[in-house]
């Protein structure tokens, strides 16, 4: 059993690592090979694309700060401290989350015929991939990667809450027991 949880959390960890790897990667490679999209001229491409490396950055350290507990501590309940800041990180999220809104509107009064529609698109793609992310994060598990995921959802008919919501619920739940 232990093996598998630090297994689980090793793939967690460096999977959220590689995204934010691949992702700079694969936006250079377009950006060189496909220049009438114009990707690096758009404020909502650059927007959109770092809202989602924070938020995978987010991810990576979550998942590795749980590994490193894991191994040194033998448990997997993320410190208090971590939860504080992940609270604070959801509200900012959120702010963030606002800022492409208007980067779109910019482009688009802003920008020179013809609009680079396809490099648009692309960040639209990756600004609701994104958005995608921070509730996979912070409110509801989105991916189901694995049988024990499959099978919760055939059992349940319902998606699981988010990790990082369950720190946040037990931390608070925690307090409201110490304070009665």
């Amino acid at each position: 059993m232990k093996g598998h949880i630090e297994n689980r959390l090793k793939f967690l960890y460096s999977g959220e690592l590689a995204a934010v790897i691949s992702f700079v990667i694969l936006s250079v490679l377009i950006n060189q090979n496909y220049p009438d999209l114009k990707l690096y001229s758009l404020l909502s491409f650059w927007t959109a694309f770092l809202l989602l490396e924070f938020l995978l950055l987010q991810g990576t350290m979550y998942w590795y700060i749980k590994l490193k507990r894991f191994r040194n501590e033998k448990t997997f309940i993320t410190p208090e401290k971590v939860v504080y800041k992940l609270i604070k990180l959801r509200k900012i999220n959120l702010l963030l989350i606002a800022i492409p809104l208007f980067a779109f509107i910019y482009d688009l009064l802003h920008l020179q015929s013809p609009l680079p529609i396809g490099g648009l698109f692309i960040a639209l793609f990756i600004y609701l991939f994104a958005i995608l992310e921070y509730i996979n994060y912070f409110y509801t598990q989105l991916s189901y990667d694995n049988i024990a995921d499959l099978l919760y959802l055939k059992r349940h008919k319902m998606l699981k809450q988010a990790s990082i919501k369950r720190d946040i619920n037990r931390l608070l739940h925690n307090n409201v027991k110490k304070n009665l």
